[in-house]
This record gives C-alpha cells, sequence and structure tokens, in this order.
C-alpha cells in the first residue's frame, strides 16, 4: 500500500503535515486545493480546483494508491461546505480503487463527562459541529462496510506545531508572545488539563494510516503525550524554552467572546466548542502506540521544534 502515488486533499497545517511525513518515506505525493500554489517544491504537483464539483476530484486522484482528506472549510461554513467537499474525495477514492485516509476531530464525543476520550467511545455530540462530524465519519464507515472503499480514520484534538497560525489556541496568540516576551493569548480555562496533538504527529499518523495493513476499517486516535497538561502549564514550557522566567497569560473572558462573536462568524462558531475547556479534555491515544506502534514527540521537543519555526517565518504575528 505504501508504493504509487500518494494524494492529499488540503494542504492547510494538517495536510502540509502530512506531506512531510510522506516526502520523508520517499513517496510519490499530489496536492490539491482551489488555488493550485503551496510552499512546497517546484518538483510536487499541486492542481487547483473545488472537491466539491465530483468530476473534478475523480479527476484530481486518478492514478492514487492511498487519498488523503485534510480539508477544512471556514468555521463558519462547515455545515454548508463540509459534507459535500467529504462527498468528493469519497467519490474520488472510490473510483482510484485507493485507500482513504480521513482526518477527524474528536467533537462528535460530546462532553468527556470525566473520562478520557476513546476509539470506542459513542458519539454523544450536543453541538452542531459534532453532530456534523459524527454523520460524516459514520458515512465513511459505512462506505467501508459495503466494501466500496477502504477507510481509516484518524482523530485528532486541537493540533498545535509549525504553521498551527491562528486556528491554534497555541499559535499565533502564544509563540509570537512568547518570543517577544509580551502577553499571550488564549481560549477557555487554561487552568483545566487539556490535550493538543502537535501537527507533525498528525502527518506522521495520517501517513501511518495509508501504509498499515491493519489500518483500514477503524478509528484511531493519533498520538498526543500520554501527559496531559493544562494549557498554563504548556505556555510556561513554550514561555521558558523563549528565555523567560515566567509566563504572561491571559484568558478571553467568555462575555468577551460571546460580545465578539455578535459581529465576527468565526467567533460565533468557536462558543459552542468552548465546552472543551470547561473539564480535563483528555485523548486517549494508546491504541495506535500499541497496535502501530508509533508515539507522540516529547512535549518539550515538540515546543522547541515550534518555536523554531516561528523564529524562522518572517513576519510571525505579534499579539
Amino acid at each position: 500500500m505504501s508504493a504509487g502515488l500518494h494524494v492529499i486533499f488540503g494542504t492547510g497545517a494538517a495536510g502540509l503535515a502530512t506531506f512531510d511525513a510522506l516526502r520523508r518515506r520517499g513517496r510519490t505525493v499530489r496536492l490539491i486545493n482551489r488555488s493550485g500554489h503551496a510552499p512546497v517544491g517546484a518538483d510536487v504537483e499541486v492542481l487547483a480546483g473545488d472537491v466539491r464539483d465530483t468530476s473534478f476530484a475523480i479527476d484530481a486522484a486518478r492514478g492514487a494508491a492511498v487519498v488523503y482528506q485534510t480539508l477544512n472549510p471556514p468555521y463558519s461554513q462547515w455545515s454548508q461546505q463540509f459534507p459535500a467537499l467529504q462527498a468528493g474525495v469519497l467519490a474520488a477514492a472510490e473510483e482510484a480503487g485507493a485507500r482513504l485516509v480521513s482526518l477527524e476531530n474528536v467533537y462528535m464525543y460530546g462532553r468527556p463527562a470525566g473520562r478520557p476520550l476513546t476509539e470506542d467511545r459513542e458519539n454523544n455530540a450536543h453541538t452542531v459541529k459534532g453532530r456534523l462530524r459524527a454523520g460524516m465519519a459514520e458515512e465513511l464507515l459505512a462506505a467501508h462496510r459495503a466494501g466500496r472503499v477502504e477507510i481509516s480514520i484518524g482523530r485528532a484534538s486541537d493540533y498545535f506545531g509549525p504553521r498551527g497560525g491562528a486556528q491554534s489556541n497555541l499559535g499565533d496568540r502564544v509563540f509570537p508572545a512568547a518570543l517577544n516576551g509580551r502577553t499571550a493569548t488564549v481560549l477557555g480555562n487554561p487552568d483545566q488539563p487539556h490535550t493538543y496533538t502537535y501537527l507533525p504527529d498528525i502527518g506522521e499518523g495520517l501517513a501511518l494510516l495509508g501504509e498499515h495493513t491493519d489500518a483500514p476499517g477503524r478509528i484511531w486516535h493519533l498520538p498526543n503525550d500520554p501527559d496531559t497538561r493544562t494549557t498554563r502549564q504548556l505556555v510556561h514550557i513554550i514561555y521558558r524554552q523563549a528565555g523567560h522566567d515566567h509566563s504572561r497569560l491571559r484568558a478571553v473572558p467568555p462575555l468577551l467572546l460571546r460580545a465578539l462573536g455578535l459581529v465576527n462568524p468565526t467567533v460565533r462558531e468557536l462558543l459552542e466548542m468552548q465546552y472543551q475547556f470547561e473539564e480535563p479534555f483528555i485523548v486517549d491515544s494508546s491504541t495506535i502506540a500499541h497496535h502501530l506502534g508509533i508515539a507522540a514527540t516529547p512535549i518539550e521537543q515538540a515546543i522547541t521544534e515550534t518555536l523554531e519555526d516561528y523564529r524562522e517565518t518572517p513576519g510571525s504575528p505579534a499579539p
């Protein structure tokens, strides 16, 4: 399964992390996005088009051995765009006879209710986006059960790492602030334990799901550090590694978040997901470690690498 063409739909942070992992394995990769441009070498094929157009998606994946779904439409457009995007990728993989590796989050589980999230957890979403992702996951698993497409699902928690950007809670509002000795800003209660998935681990995990014989037909939590810290503890490590004795952290007050949601559609969509920071939010990834032999990057190393990426990225935004 590792030989042949690997086609990645989506060139955001997770798609590019998957690209990096595949290139380290020496794979031939084609990237698909709307613009036809991506920060990759000139030797890499990048196709432009709308994946909701099934005929385009099928043509884009022609010849693929493995297809990766890492698309992530604007947060405020999930209900309008996400199902059609997945339908395009699913049709493309089926037509190509390729394995489909789909990146998902953990919204479909709903509230942790005092227990770590594991792959055998029933879907119990109480949010619009959680119910949407639950339905999309079931669509993929039904296609696998019907023998139409070989499906592997990899689920990640909130991500951080190189290219994490403004969408990451531990991204543009934190790392540039630490490097500049300013105050970082995060969403949610920073004193609750919270699992963050390192972007290169997402890429390595998805690449593994594309080649391992035992991967298809089930859900896998992508590698997470088993020692779950609070957001505040992680921010402290970031500041320490940036050369500061003390971290400076400000959490956006819930009332301010609600007020911002009145005028900002992205913030409005974030409001229903704030339950993830109201209690310990721990995503257990021991299954993929035990069965497929992949472990998370140690958190200190992950933060070192992310800080280095922000140092090397011109124009990293200040808070």
